[in-house]
């Protein structure tokens, strides 16, 4: 791609994720350009992030629409409005419909290896209290395209770290989300190079030209 990959982040929560992606596009570490941040939430931590760094953001309100498909409506009627490459799923904790719009352009971050702990509820601290009350011994973050089902895109690339004994969700947590900060800006830079293909529920990752 010949100019900066120009990302839409789609997020509901605190950001930290968008602020990574920030801090390593103004540190020259990805080369990316945020066009455009849509939060679920008007009191989301992620929109005070993306305007305190002066990018473009709106706020498309879950609870302003009586069902998802209503919701999705407005949605893909602002996406429409922007240009972009790829939609980066930030904490985004309400349905994303891609409406055969956008296959191969979504992207997704787990905190935790699919196909285990995922699906519809396991997010945030009960993805980490169900991986502790599992009693695995290895967690991680799996960064996926997304389709139409919660978590279960094509697998781009995953990571993992211990689970320790005597974690909580908290340690354990920020444990996953130091890795979530590698892995997700890798998989936008693979994206961006057209190093991914997919093959059916494989993804390949070509190497560099």
């Amino acid at each position: 791609m010949e100019h900066p990959v120009r990302l839409a982040v789609l997020l509901s929560g605190s950001g930290t994720t968008l602020q990574n992606l920030l801090d390593r596009i103004n540190g020259g570490r990805l080369a990316a350009r945020i066009a455009l941040v849509v939060s679920s939430r008007s009191d989301s931590g992620g929109l005070e992030r993306a305007q305190r760094a002066g990018v473009p953001a709106v706020v498309v309100s879950r609870k302003g629409f009586a069902d998802v498909d209503a919701f999705n409506d407005a949605l893909h009627g602002e996406l429409q409005r922007h240009d972009f490459d790829l939609i980066v799923l930030a904490g985004f904790l309400s349905p994303f419909q891609l409406r055969n719009r956008y296959s191969g352009r979504v992207m997704n971050l787990h905190p935790a290896l699919i196909p285990a702990f995922c699906g519809k509820g396991f997010y945030g601290e009960k993805v980490h209290q169900a991986v502790i009350d599992a009693g695995v011994k290895v967690t991680g973050c799996t960064v996926h395209f997304a389709d139409e089902q919660y978590d279960h895109g094509p697998i781009i690339l995953q990571g993992t770290v211990p689970v320790l004994d005597d974690d909580t969700p908290q340690t354990l947590a920020a444990r996953v989300h130091s890795l979530e900060n590698e892995l997700y800006p890798e998989a936008i830079r693979l994206w961006a190079e057209g190093r991914l293909e997919v093959c059916g529920r494989r993804v390949k990752i070509r190497r560099s030209a």
